[in-house]
């Protein structure tokens, strides 16, 4: 049995095996520790990359020799495709979910500039919504192409989430106007039944003069 000291991904492990195992059966031993099927390792030993079927104590590989692995560049980049498909997938999906919630962001916006009061709530459970799906966008890893897509999707929500807030601010306002309203009819009610501004003239009692009783 022999250790070989194995260089991958800046990282070294030691490996124990027969010395008279091939490349092969070290690629397996490797798959188990680094992740990496067989078929997408590189072994490279005294700057040569070695076919599996080569032995290691044949081609020279002794106790504590050091021997590099890397990935094949091929492998490297179909895992590159692959990660940003499934990137842009789930981007997409959350992009689906952005535009349900923009929905209730543009009848938000109608209630408002017909001058209907919205509910506090219904600002508050919107914006846990967008924030929901930021988070969920801040999870996914994404590279090149998805990384802008990503981006996009986090300046829409932010845009989404700085309009609620204004129309939160203006639905504030229109119920103050509403209250206001309320008070100064009240006010008025109040003063028309205490007697002030009432339409009737006051009553007066009938002078008789004395001419009105001589004619008499």
């Amino acid at each position: 049995m022999i250790k070989i000291k194995v260089s991958y991904d800046s990282c070294y492990h030691d490996v124990v095996v027969p010395a008279e195992s091939t490349f092969g059966n070290l690629k397996k031993i490797l798959c188990d520790t680094t992740g990496l099927h067989p078929n997408v390792q590189r072994l490279l030993f005294q700057g040569k990359e070695k076919d599996e079927n080569k032995w290691l104590h044949i081609s020279g590989v002794k106790d504590m020799s050091k021997v590099i692995l890397m990935e094949d560049p091929a492998s490297k980049e179909l895992k590159k495709i692959q990660d940003t498909s499934i990137s842009s997938e789930a981007i997409a999906r959350v992009r689906v979910e952005i535009d349900k919630l923009s929905h209730r962001v543009v009848a938000i916006e109608e209630a408002v500039q017909r001058g209907t009061k919205v509910e506090d709530r219904e600002f508050v459970v919107l914006t846990e919504l967008f924030m929901i799906q930021l988070l969920t966008l801040d999870s996914i890893e994404a590279e090149g192409e998805a990384k802008t897509q990503r981006r996009k999707e986090v300046h829409r929500i932010q845009s989404f989430v700085d309009m609620i807030d204004n129309f939160k601010a203006r639905s504030s306002r229109i119920a103050r106007n509403c209250i206001g309203t309320i008070s100064m009819v009240n006010t008025k009610w109040e003063m028309f039944d205490s007697g002030i501004g009432s339409l009737n003239a006051p009553n007066q009692s009938t002078k008789i003069t004395q001419e009105w009783e001589v004619f008499d």
